[in-house]
C-alpha cells in the first residue's frame, strides 16, 4: 500500500476540520459529518491526484526519479525475523530504496523468507556487489535482479 502524498494529507485534513467545524454550527448534524468525511476519504485522494502531474518520490529520496529508473532487486535466504525497516536501512547504505516487499505466506501470515527492494538502476550493481553473499542476521543472503514474472492467465491453469 502507498503512503498519502502530502496533498492528500493536506486535503483530508481541510475536510475534518470542516467537519469539526458543522458538527458545532449546526446541532444533531451527525449524518451530515458522516457524509462529509465518507466523500473526502474518496474526493482528497482524486484532487491531491490531479494537482500533482510529476511522480511521487520516496520519503527517503530527495531527487524525483521516474518508474523507467527503478528497477527491482529479488533478495532471498532473509532472516524470517527481519523486518521491512531492517531491510530498508541494510541497502539504503548501498543506494536509494523506493520501496521494500517481504513476502509472507497468505494463509499463516509468516514471512517466506524473500522479498524485494526497488532501487534506482545506477545503485542496483553497487548493492548487489556489495549485499550478494553477506550475513545479515546470522544469514547469508541471495541478492539479484529480480526477473520479470509471467503474467498469469487462465490457460496456465487447464492440463
Amino acid at each position: 500500500m502507498k503512503s498519502p502524498t502530502l496533498q492528500t494529507v493536506i486535503i483530508a485534513v481541510v475536510f475534518a476540520i470542516i467537519a469539526y467545524i458543522v458538527t458545532f454550527a449546526v446541532p444533531a448534524s451527525s449524518i451530515l459529518v458522516a457524509s462529509l468525511v465518507f466523500v473526502s476519504a474518496f474526493i482528497a485522494p482524486l484532487l491531491a491526484g490531479n494537482a500533482s502531474a510529476t511522480p511521487s518520490s520516496s520519503t527517503t529520496n530527495t531527487a524525483s526519479v521516474s518508474d523507467e529508473d527503478v528497477r527491482t532487486l529479488y533478495v532471498g535466504n532473509l532472516p524470517y525475523r527481519a523486518n521491512e525497516t531492517s531491510v530498508r536501512e541494510l541497502f539504503s547504505a548501498h543506494g536509494s530504496v523506493h520501496s521494500v516487499r517481504l513476502m509472507k505466506d497468505k494463509h499463516t501470515g509468516k514471512r517466506r523468507g524473500f522479498g524485494f527492494v526497488e532501487m534506482a538502476s545506477n545503485d542496483l550493481d553497487k548493492a548487489i556487489a556489495a549485499l550478494n553473499d553477506t550475513e545479515f542476521q546470522q544469514r547469508t543472503l541471495k541478492v539479484r535482479e529480480a526477473k520479470e514474472r509471467p503474467e498469469r492467465t487462465e490457460d496456465n491453469n487447464e492440463d
